[in-house]
């Protein structure tokens, strides 16, 4: 008879984890096992488990931090099934079976008991998690990315004190020559020092010929300019060496960034050709060559999800539902999954809707309903998500069809979209009002309150009169 053993494991971080080994029947063989991840301690714990001929193991765990993967590995390795539970749901669990206690000792029971308390719950987890390497790779470029951001939101701050004209001249968005001349020269006086001509060559030596003369001249212009607003010399009233100081350590570390950003980009292309060797993802309308790398990584194997409105609840673009009896209601979204999916399925929503009719038909239908932009594109998302997922898991590219079925290209897509399913200006707006004094409506706190020395429009009265006789 094939009988199949639960092992639970409370994971630790640093200290001991604790193991729990339960029948089917839920009574246990042994409890409190501590070991830690080294191949002797799992050897014997292993050996522990005494195993019939037949006898099966399943090893339930949760996700702690990335102590889980190379447990899951070691024991995978020996024939047995992983199952990983999400925190928030074992903890629900630990709650009904003991509201006031926590520790790994109870954690590991619980868990070796799941099978009996939620067996919906035990799916088989066959991904490599954090080993992945595409995985990693695309959360490392995402969090680089926004600290490089944060810097550019830095420079804004340090060059507003030198003027707008900086801003003209080097732009927003700063490139490798707009670093490379804040990190050497964003003192005005080093600026005009330098002069028009080897400012000239500094420009076309770093930006590869694409600012010449005319760039040199409108930083030249606002060097002047920081120099009229704060005063030269003795009379400066600003330290612009200690400024230009500030500026060079933000843009140094920018150019940093951005060379990381490079050398990421390069290894996401190479490690998305591996996992997705046919391009079905990035055959899907909006998903770019960042963009596909994101969803490959963060979904893995998309045979792992048990159906399609799985892999909708793992992004976390589903709402939150709240039923009883013949009342429903549907909240925001749960953000329960991937946040860095999520944020992928967003921006590939909005450029989808601009060029498959089907999505760009949805998208102007939910308009119409003075649903907010951001709304509707979420239901794109979501739309989007499960197309994806489809065509990956049947091993099929992304096909788009006009609202008739129709097979078109991108071309035809893009101008159907234009001219049938286009969403006016006027119509965006009046939904973003609407939804604005929806969530205006009824709210309290400090923007409603009226100031008690608030300047009063009509004239007071500041005579006294007698009361008036009974």
């Amino acid at each position: 008879m094939c009988v199949e053993l639960t092992l639970g494991i409370g994971l630790a971080c640093r200290a001991a984890h604790q193991a729990s080994l339960a029948r089917p029947d839920g009574t246990f063989v042994w409890t409190g096992r501590k070991f830690f991840t080294r191949p002797a301690e799992l050897e014997k714990l292993w050996a522990d488990i005494a195993l019939g001929e037949k006898d099966t193991v399943r090893v339930v765990m949760e996700p702690t931090r990335n102590v889980w993967a190379p447990v899951g590995s070691w024991f995978r390795h020996r024939g047995a099934r992983i199952s990983m539970v999400p925190t928030t749901q074992s903890a629900d669990l630990r709650a009904y079976y003991s509201k006031h206690t926590k520790n790994d000792h109870l954690d590991s029971k619980l868990l070796a008991r799941l099978p009996l308390l939620h067996p919906e719950g035990l799916r088989e987890h066959t991904g490599d998690g954090p080993a992945d390497p595409l995985r990693r790779v695309v959360k490392i470029r995402s969090s680089i990315v926004k600290r490089r951001t944060a810097v550019f939101q830095r420079l804004d701050a340090h060059l507003e004190l030198l003027g707008p004209a900086w801003y003209d001249a080097l732009g927003s968005n700063y490139g490798k020559a707009a670093l490379a001349l804040l990190a050497r020269y964003a003192d005005p006086h080093s600026l005009i020092r330098l002069g028009h001509a080897r400012l000239t060559r500094f420009l076309i030596r770093h930006s590869r010929g694409a600012w010449r003369e005319h760039h040199a001249t409108m930083l030249l212009a606002a060097a002047q300019e920081s120099l009229q607003l704060w005063g030269a010399g003795a009379e400066a009233r600003i330290d612009f060496a200690e400024l230009a100081a500030d500026i060079a350590v933000e843009a140094e570390q920018a150019q940093v960034l951005t060379e990381q950003i490079e050398d990421l980009d390069e290894r996401c292309a190479n490690l998305y050709a591996e996992a997705d060797p046919t391009g079905i993802i990035v055959s899907a309308p909006g998903v770019g060559p960042v963009t596909c790398a994101v969803i490959a990584g963060r979904i893995g194997d998309p045979h792992r999800f048990h159906s399609l409105a799985a892999i909708r609840a793992y992004s976390g673009l589903v709402p939150k539902v709240d039923q009883s009896g013949q009342a429903q209601h549907q909240y925001g979204l749960t953000k329960a999954g991937d946040p860095l999916l999520r944020e992928a399925l967003f921006t590939a929503a909005d450029q989808a809707r601009k060029t498959d009719p089907q999505l760009a038909a949805k998208y102007k239908r939910l308009m119409a309903t003075e649903r907010h932009h951001d709304s509707a594109i979420c239901h794109i998302a979501t739309a989007l998500l499960t197309r994806i997922a489809t065509c990956w898991r049947t091993g099929q590219h992304y096909v788009l069809r006009d609202t008739d079925r129709r097979p078109i290209t991108a071309e035809e897509g893009r101008c159907i979209v234009r001219t049938h399913h286009a969403v006016d200006r006027q119509t965006r707006i009046k939904a973003a009002n609407t939804r604005q004094s929806l969530r205006l409506k009824g709210r309290t706190g400090r923007g409603q309150q009226e100031s008690p020395s608030a300047p009063i429009l009509r004239p007071v009265n500041t005579s006294i009169e007698p009361p008036k006789s009974a």
